[in-house]
């Protein structure tokens, strides 16, 4: 398994509140509202009620990803917490490790 972390950089500050703003901005939108209102958590595919997703990043802020439509996905709680600052190849690989089955 590859250590991805170690591709791990500390984007700056300023970009990280910029971007940050802009997921507060799209979170209220209601192309979100929309996606949010089909209860599916994208990593595990549980149903959950709309208001309990909460908004993922693909690609991690901290990891250079942006607050844009196609980095965002719903996300249940249980999810967002143990993805963290992954990267989608890096959540596979945990799932893998949890699920040999995963894929």
């Amino acid at each position: 398994m590859v250590n991805y972390m170690e591709f791990y950089f500390s984007q700056d500050e300023d970009i990280q509140k910029h971007e940050k703003q802009k997921a507060r901005e799209l979170r209220n939108s209601q192309w979100w509202k929309r996606r949010r209102s089909q209860g599916i958590c994208h990593y595990c595919g549980g149903g959950f009620p709309p208001k309990e997703l909460t908004m993922d990043h693909l690609v991690p802020i901290a990891r250079g990803g942006r607050s844009v439509k196609n980095n965002v996905v719903p996300c249940c709680k249980d999810c967002n917490t143990k993805k963290r600052h992954m990267l989608p190849i890096e959540w596979d690989e945990y799932m893998n490790t949890l699920d040999p089955d995963h894929n």
